[in-house]
């Protein structure tokens, strides 16, 4: 294993997002990681799974049945079930069976190991892979190892339903029960106790010191009223008119362990976050060209300070799909408003604004769409093909929202092959809820990963004064590389109004210099880190290089 072990509790996570994010560390991490989450009802058959063992339609009992390329038969995965993917590497690693199943033993000590911290006395049975306390199941474990690096990993019965094995035949077995953690002592406890024995177990019998171990959690309590309208009326079938959209910053950051009244000393900005304004003539001519074509910019809307820089040199970033977003993120000043329908001729017209204004770069974004069923993934194709087709010299970089996650909005802009796929994380595991509670740090890791996958120059970034600490954002910076992203802006925050998040603190240009030369090491090929960075500041000198892949030259920038 490497000397660092990257622990993440990410929460609830849909099985193809964590199936997605599993991929993407496999394939490119440099370090080991154990991802601890939950799932939402689903079955999943491994490679030697026999059909006839689901015994119901899974979406009558509100599940959904996934094939894996793990070994073994059925299982279900579900609220109140720990699920652990350890992404690791195997030094001892030798093609054969053998391995495989010291492999399974070490996880089956691990979980034993940790049951045996809560009280629970479990055992091995040689007989079956998986924990057992008598003859019922309590942890099933399915694996995969390729090229001595892991997947796949071990589900443990905290307290889930368990009702809801009595719709298959679980691994396989017909005449062997299944209990949980919580029927065994008469309550369940609570989830941070059982990660925290896990984490604890796992890295004594892999051999990973405490200090060794790197642990990064998202909030523990998740509250369906933080959501936006859209994104409840998703999950709960709610009339969307009458949702309304509360923030609740004050709970989620109190969740977070950020306390509200601890803003940054003093309300005035520090002397290196004052930009001076300039309305040069290049600054008017690009804001008239904007405003005749009757164009959306991300640089007005979400008060960018690099505006008068940008627009001097007539280079904006084109918000598509209208001004009003259907989130409500606590950091941003983007409208919140019902949006309205996608206008069919705003291609056009931001290929128009780019000819017009000459660029050799266009930076594309929108606002969160989750009202639409592709999430607006259309219409950002539509505006690349439009823009190729009226200046094909221009290279085109999109900033996407997520999309839900739904694989196929994602593979709609895929196919579009921008020249720079952009989604920024925007802040550690930890803020995750406070700052984007409709949006998720696996989700956003993961979708980063495929398009990686699919050969694009991924860019993501963060802001930087919410609450988080240099450890987290080191953490934060290093999941980004480990999934393939090659572009990083790290920027300050700056609290759009009183109803958002407080900035915490304000960090200085020699720290957000340090912080792009940790990037920098990690092999990131383009690095943009200072107060007033934002996503789009200097995105033509990103891909100046080989704008196809990893042959990015390496370009530290430093924004004061």
């Amino acid at each position: 294993m490497s000397p660092t072990l990257r622990a993440r509790w990410l929460g609830k996570v849909p099985y193809h997002e964590g199936e997605q994010l599993q991929r993407a560390l496999h394939a490119r991490a440099a370090d080991d990681y154990l991802l601890l989450l939950e799932h939402p009802h689903v079955f999943t058959l491994g490679t030697g799974a026999d059909p006839a063992h689901v015994l119901v339609d899974p979406a009558s009992i509100g599940a959904t049945l996934v094939r894996t390329d793990r070994g073994g038969d059925v299982t279900y995965h579900g609220p109140g079930q720990l699920v652990g993917y350890p992404i690791v590497t195997l030094p001892e690693w030798r093609d054969g069976l053998r391995d495989v199943v010291a492999y399974v033993r070490a996880l089956e000590d691990v979980l034993i190991d940790a049951l045996g911290t809560l009280g629970v006395a479990a055992r091995r049975d040689e007989k079956y892979t998986g924990v057992w306390v008598g003859d019922e199941k309590i942890a099933a474990i399915g694996v995969k190892v390729a090229r001595g690096r892991t997947r796949h990993g071990f589900a443990l019965n905290v307290d889930p339903d368990l009702a809801m094995f009595d719709a298959i035949v679980p691994c396989g077995i017909t005449d062997r029960g299944v209990t949980s953690v919580a029927a065994l002592l008469g309550e369940a406890p609570e989830m941070r106790a059982v990660v925290d024995a896990v984490v604890t177990a796992f890295a004594a019998r892999f051999g990973v010191a405490a200090a060794d171990v790197e642990r990064q959690d998202v909030v523990w309590r998740e509250r369906p009223e933080d959501l936006s309208a859209f994104t409840r009326a998703a999950i709960e079938g709610t009339d969307l008119t009458a949702a309304g959209t509360p923030l609740r910053l004050l709970g989620r950051l109190a969740e977070a362990g950020v306390d509200e009244r601890a803003e940054a000393k003093g309300t005035r900005r520090p002397e290196w976050m004052r930009v001076k304004a300039s309305f040069g003539d290049d600054f008017r001519e690009t804001r008239k060209l904007v405003h005749d074509l009757d164009l959306v910019t991300v640089c007005e809307e979400a008060g960018c300070p690099n505006i008068y820089e940008c627009w001097a040199d007539r280079t904006a970033t084109f918000m598509i799909l209208g001004e009003r977003c259907t989130r409500a993120c606590g950091f941003c000043l983007v409208d919140t408003r019902n949006p309205l329908p996608p206008d069919a001729d705003e291609p056009a017209r931001v290929a128009e604004a780019v000819a017009r204004l000459g660029l050799e770069h266009a930076v594309i974004t929108s606002v969160a769409r989750d009202d639409l069923p592709d999430g607006g993934a259309a219409a950002f194709a539509a505006t690349i093909a439009a823009v190729r087709a009226r200046t094909p010299q221009t290279r085109v970089e999109v900033l996407i929202p997520d999309c839900k996650g739904e694989p196929d909005a994602l593979d709609v802009l895929f196919a579009a092959r921008p020249d720079v796929l952009n989604h920024n994380l925007e802040t550690v595991a930890r803020l995750h809820r406070a700052a984007r509670p409709s949006a998720a740090y696996a989700r956003s890791l993961g979708l980063l990963g495929r398009a990686k996958d699919q050969g694009l120059l991924t860019k993501s970034g963060i802001i930087l004064g919410m609450g988080e600490t240099e450890a987290e954002l080191r953490g934060a910076i290093a999941d980004l590389r480990n999934v393939g992203v090659e572009v990083l802006t790290l920027g300050q925050y700056l609290r759009p109004s009183a109803h958002h998040l407080p900035v915490a603190r304000w960090w200085t240009p020699e720290e957000f210099a340090a912080l792009g030369a940790y990037a920098e090491t990690l092999g990131f090929g383009h690095v943009e880190s200072g107060p007033l960075v934002r996503s789009s500041y200097h995105a033509r000198k990103a891909t100046e290089g080989d704008a196809a892949g990893d042959a990015v030259p390496v370009a530290l920038s430093v924004r004061a």
